[in-house]
C-alpha cells in the first residue's frame, strides 16, 4: 500500500497524522477485503482550497470537510471483480484507488462540535472517504446506514472512538 500525503497548509495536529492516516486507510482496505495492493493520495488543505475544489468539482461554492476522488467505477459498492490492469500504476502495479482532500480547519471545528478529539475526526473523515473510494455513497438512508456501520467498524477496530 502506498499513501502519498501532501500537507498544503499549516496544520499542527496533536497526533502523528501520517501514521494515523496510513492505519485508517490500511484498516479500510482490510475491512472491505480489497484484494490488491493500492495507491491512495491524501492532501490536507485550508478552507480556501477546499472551497475552490468543492466549487470546481461539485459546483458547491462553500468549504467542506472532505472530498473524495475515486479512480474506479464499480458495478456495486465494494465489488472489485472488474478491476483490470488499466486501473493500476504501471510502475508499481498498485491499483489507483483515488484521492482524498481533507480540510484542516474543519477537522478541528467538527471535533469540537461533536465533542471528540481531532484525531478521531481526522480518522473518521479518512474512513468515510475510503468508503467513497470503494464505491459507497450516502444519498439514500439505506446507503447512509451501511456507510455509518462500516465507518464505525473501521474506527472501532483501531480503537479510535468518541
Amino acid at each position: 500500500m502506498t499513501v502519498i500525503i501532501g500537507l498544503e497548509t499549516e496544520a499542527s495536529f496533536d497526533f502523528e497524522y501520517e501514521s494515523v492516516a496510513k492505519e485508517v486507510i490500511g484498516q479500510a482496505i482490510r475491512s472491505e477485503g480489497f484484494p490488491y495492493e493500492a495507491e491512495i493520495g491524501l492532501v490536507i488543505v485550508d478552507e480556501e482550497e477546499i472551497q475552490r475544489m468543492n466549487r470546481e468539482f461539485r459546483g458547491i461554492d462553500r468549504p467542506t470537510d472532505v472530498l473524495s476522488f475515486p479512480m474506479l467505477e464499480y458495478s456495486a459498492p465494494g465489488d472489485f471483480s472488474k478491476i483490470g490492469n488499466e486501473d493500476r500504476n504501471p510502475d508499481t502495479g498498485e491499483v489507483l484507488l483515488g484521492d482524498i482532500a481533507l480540510c484542516a480547519p474543519k477537522i478541528w471545528e467538527q471535533a469540537k462540535e461533536y465533542g471528540h478529539g481531532a484525531k478521531r475526526e481526522f480518522a473518521f473523515l479518512i474512513a468515510h472517504s475510503m468508503l467513497h473510494l470503494f464505491g459507497y455513497d450516502h444519498m439514500e438512508p439505506e446507503e447512509a446506514a451501511i456507510m455509518e456501520n462500516k465507518q464505525k467498524a473501521i474506527l472501532d477496530t483501531l480503537g479510535i472512538v468518541r
